[in-house]
């Protein structure tokens, strides 16, 4: 006998629907599963044959083979469980005719418990998002609930795989087999961090509220304890709120990952901060069986690296495809994903090894050739993609004993706010986000050289040997200061400014 039963799975971030066809026919008692299937969903013989007995059915002994299909992509995730249990049960006669008759109405997702309980599984609401389309009624695990909320499916939460066959036989009614949870609103209280607190550093401030303004990347550069790591991690709390649709885009990011916790929808922007040892697939994402890494993780937020210098070389360079495209393309042998990686990055670094370089009082212990070693694993081509590298001095006396605290995190948030809503209205109907995303066209459309500015710009061209990317960079972050003075042009003031925040085009990181 054959049954056929729905369910989903993921490629990228986005979900399709499966078919999971079950055929029981006499043999060699055995359990296939074809259709190119991951370990994770092999494994799954074992745990649907005990959960069977142990939810007080018979497990056929002949010879059964699941089908997944569509069978070219691969399929991965224990949320298999459940619809190959219900298949082999529906393939046996264990269910009447109505029951099998009512399972083309769902889509199941559910890792089965030797017991015969469901248990959480990773993705499940990219997959009801995307099959929303069948119109299907969904059965997912009790621990998902939050998930099935945000997708606005219909859907129901058995605990177990008799539940489930009882509520297929009408044996007992929709009200005992769906939770409806309400969660409350957040309440872990995480410590206020407001710029007030960091004493000093006006203009690494300054170059940290024209990124959140424009989503601009920045690099800090500057002796142990001046600040750096205190500033990056106030850096979201001046960063503009999630639309609807970002928040959804990194809810489906951290569902695949199992990293939902009890958040019912992400609503704070993400914020990364990984250590210097990560590998290039743990930041990236990867492996044999593609996830997000740490990059997409960071989607709609931020991605900080602490001790920037300090990552290894081939770490480093895969952040230069995520930084120039805002997604990640993974390729395989027998498929290839992407994820979304539009973060915006602040790095931080000391100026060598021992970080006392260029320090009056502390002489530095590094010989050149450790500084050079130290500084060159930063390539050039990544320095390109920096929009904003700021110096930071050591803070004198007068500015860390001031009784006066300086501008808060609201008041700064406030013409971030401000300038973000402008530029709003200026890409109203298309996917640019922001002044650091403009596209060539939109660059040459929105920001017009004031007059007499040419001639500064060809002459740090000539002199700094600057590249293309980086005279755009140039003009993206001079229309970002522009729309926080609201101003409707690039002022030749604008373009000034922004070369201060550009001191490697014209020393380079090696005379740091």
């Amino acid at each position: 006998m054959l049954a056929n039963i729905c369910t989903g799975a993921i490629k990228g971030i986005e979900g399709f629907a499966v078919s999971v066809e079950v055929d029981i026919a006499p043999g060699m008692p055995t359990l296939a599963v074809v259709g190119l299937p991951d370990v994770e969903v092999r494994e799954s013989k074992e745990r649907v044959v005990a959960a069977i007995r142990n939810s007080g059915f018979d497990f056929p002994l002949k010879r059964i083979t699941v089908n997944l299909s569509p069978a070219e992509l691969r399929k991965s995730g224990t949320h298999f469980d459940l619809p190959i249990a219900l298949g082999i049960l529906a393939a046996s006669g264990q269910l009447s005719a109505n029951a099998v008759e009512k399972l083309s109405q769902f889509l199941f997702l559910g890792e089965l418990a030797l017991d015969g309980s469901l248990r959480p599984c990773a993705g499940v609401l990219p997959m009801l998002i995307s099959c929303q389309q069948f119109a299907k009624t969904a059965v997912i695990p009790p621990q998902n609930v939050l998930e099935g909320q945000v997708s606005s499916t219909p859907f129901i939460t058995p605990h177990t795989l008799k539940e489930l066959v009882d509520y297929l036989e009408e044996r007992i009614n929709q009200n005992q087999v769906k939770i409806n949870y309400i969660p409350t609103e957040e309440t872990e209280q995480e410590a206020e961090l407001d710029f007030c607190e960091v004493k000093g550093q006006a203009l690494a401030k300054r170059a940290l509220e024209i990124a959140a303004a424009g989503g601009h990347n920045v690099l800090m550069i500057g002796l142990p304890g001046t600040g750096k790591s205190m500033l990056a991690k106030r850096f979201p709390g001046i960063l503009p709120p999630l639309t609807q649709e970002e928040a959804l885009e990194i809810t489906k990011i951290y569902s695949i990952c199992n990293l939902m916790g009890k958040s019912k929808l992400l609503t704070r922007r993400p914020f990364r901060d990984p250590h210097h040892t990560i590998s290039d697939v743990a930041l990236i994402g990867g492996g044999s069986n593609p996830r997000p890494g740490e990059v997409s993780l960071a989607h709609n937020g931020v991605l900080f690296l602490d001790e920037f210098a300090e990552f290894s070389r081939s770490s480093l360079e895969v952040l230069r495809e995520p930084l120039e495209n805002g997604k990640v393309t993974i390729s395989r042998a027998k498929e290839t994903v992407s994820y979304p990686a539009r973060f915006t990055l602040v790095a931080a670094m000391n100026p060598c090894p021992c970080g006392n370089l260029g320090n009056p009082l502390k002489p530095c212990t590094c010989t050149p050739m450790q500084i050079n070693r130290y500084k060159s694993r930063i390539s050039g081509p990544l320095l390109d993609r920096i929009d904003l590298t700021v110096n930071l001095n050591p803070v004198k006396y007068t500015d860390w004993n001031k009784q006066s605290e300086g501008e808060t995190s609201a008041q700064i948030r406030e013409r971030v706010l401000q300038a973000r809503e402008i530029q709003r209205r200026r890409f109203a109907g298309t996917s640019t986000t922001a002044n650091a995303f403009m596209s060539a066209k939109e660059l040459k459309e929105f920001c017009p050289l004031p007059t007499g500015a040419d001639t500064i710009l060809e002459a740090a061209m000539r002199k700094f040997g600057l590249s293309a990317r980086s005279l755009d960079k140039i003009l993206k972050t001079a229309r970002t200061i522009a729309d926080l003075e609201r101003s409707e042009q690039i002022q030749t003031k604008h373009l000034v400014e922004v070369m201060q925040y550009r001191p490697l085009d014209r020393k380079g990181v090696a005379d740091l």
